[in-house]
């Protein structure tokens, strides 16, 4: 999926296990308003998402035909294509989405700054140091793991990290975890943080 007009800063949004369903269409749209240019991979490799009743059926496909190597690479040669027409390049993720997208972080140069919601499986690379500046931002509540635990160790230069309340999928309208007023407060969190960036371009 592309969103495509004059602008010389694209965000590359990485959805969740799900696919390209309508929250991530959503997402593209919004950001679409805000002046960006937008890339949304496949990275499940199928036509049709799937439905949130789906959910370990879903898992299931990503990490058996796909794997987070595999999904890093594909993100990677977008990010290689994007570079010869863009200026500015930023990754948007949600979910498995934010952990490729923090795997990413730790390369040289690989662009300009990374958002990542309710990135799970981050908790598993907790070795790595953004060499951009990167926003979490995790809900109050998930079943796997203790989140003020990864949040500590989170806490390192580049990172930004925010906890919001709620559970996993918080800022998805069309989740049953919807909670309206920490969406907003998220995409107050994204708007500051993207400004911050493109402001320091201005000076």
């Amino acid at each position: 999926m592309k969103i495509i007009d004059n602008s010389n800063s694209v965000i590359i949004v990485l959805h969740e296990i799900y696919g390209i369903n309508n929250h991530i269409q959503m997402v593209c749209e919004k950001f679409s308003i805000d002046g960006y240019n937008i890339i949304c991979p496949n990275l499940i490799g199928l036509t049709q998402p799937f439905n949130y009743d789906l959910q370990e059926e879903a898992y299931q496909h990503f990490i058996n035909n796909i794997g987070f190597d595999s999904a890093v690479q594909q993100v990677k040669q977008v990010i290689i294509q994007a570079k010869k027409q863009y200026r500015h390049i930023y990754l948007l993720g949600y979910s498995i989405g934010a952990t490729i997208a923090w795997l990413c972080s730790g390369e040289e140069n690989i662009c300009d700054g990374i958002i990542g919601y309710y990135g799970s499986r981050i908790r598993d690379y907790t070795n790595i140091a953004p060499k951009c500046p990167v926003l979490l931002i995790f809900p109050t509540e998930e079943n796997s793991f203790n989140v003020q635990e990864l949040v500590n160790s989170l806490e390192k230069v580049n990172v930004n990290v925010y906890i919001l309340n709620g559970k996993h999928g918080f800022s998805n309208p069309f989740s049953k975890n919807y909670c309206v007023l920490s969406f907003e407060k998220a995409e107050n969190l994204v708007d500051n943080f993207l400004k911050k960036i493109n402001d320091s371009y201005t000076i």
